[in-house]
């Protein structure tokens, strides 16, 4: 589900940003931290339950292998840029980039757009992101940008790709494995998440 891309970043190294910092991995980011965290697939086949500090430390023990990273954007300018670079900098830690041959350079890309994807939307559409996570088992990553938004993100259709402006989930819808939207009863906002397939 990959796209070919006319070059990747992936060549020019990670980026410089404002994030500062180490996580848990050895690589710079601000409010990262890194842990275990459940399968990407849940046991009734349906979508994984969010990447929360609340899971038990038995079930992170029990995903040993996924790995996971955590961006806090409170009091945070620039959260589209720094988002990529952090995203950037996890899938050189996951061995991600540098990429060796086009498919993987393609698949970083879409990592990389995706992640602009769902902050931008999280910034047009719902004041802005609290928090991402992005998660490896080294065959998926999984992106989730947490808002306080109340709406529900959807392509746009019908989607005619000459008009300006609304292509941000249907390009998620393209390039991603599944999407979707968590809502925990009670609490204001929602996660969106997304799923993206490693290179064969």
């Amino acid at each position: 589900m990959s796209t070919t891309r006319p070059f990747s970043p992936g060549d020019r190294g990670p980026e410089p940003s404002g994030a500062s910092g180490a996580s848990e991995g050895g690589v710079p980011g601000t409010g990262a931290a890194e842990r275990g965290a459940p399968a990407a697939g849940a046991p009734d086949g349906g979508a994984a339950p969010p990447l929360r500090p609340e899971e038990s430390q038995a079930s992170a023990q029990a995903s040993a292998g996924r790995q996971v990273r955590r961006l806090d954007f409170a009091d945070q300018s620039g959260v589209v840029p720094l988002a990529r670079d952090f995203a950037r900098q996890a899938l050189y830690a996951w061995n991600w980039l540098p990429a060796a041959t086009a498919d993987q350079r393609a698949a970083a890309e879409d990592v990389l757009l995706v992640v602009s994807e769902l902050v931008t939307n999280a910034c047009l559409h719902a004041e802005g992101p609290e928090e991402m996570w992005i998660a490896c088992d080294n065959k998926v990553i999984r992106i989730e940008v947490s808002d306080r938004g109340t709406g529900q993100p959807a392509p746009r259709t019908p989607h005619r790709s000459g008009r300006p402006g609304g292509h941000g989930m249907f390009i998620v819808q393209r390039l991603c494995l599944d999407w979707g939207v968590v809502r925990t009863p009670g609490v204001s906002g929602k996660t969106v998440w997304a799923e993206l397939g490693a290179p064969a």
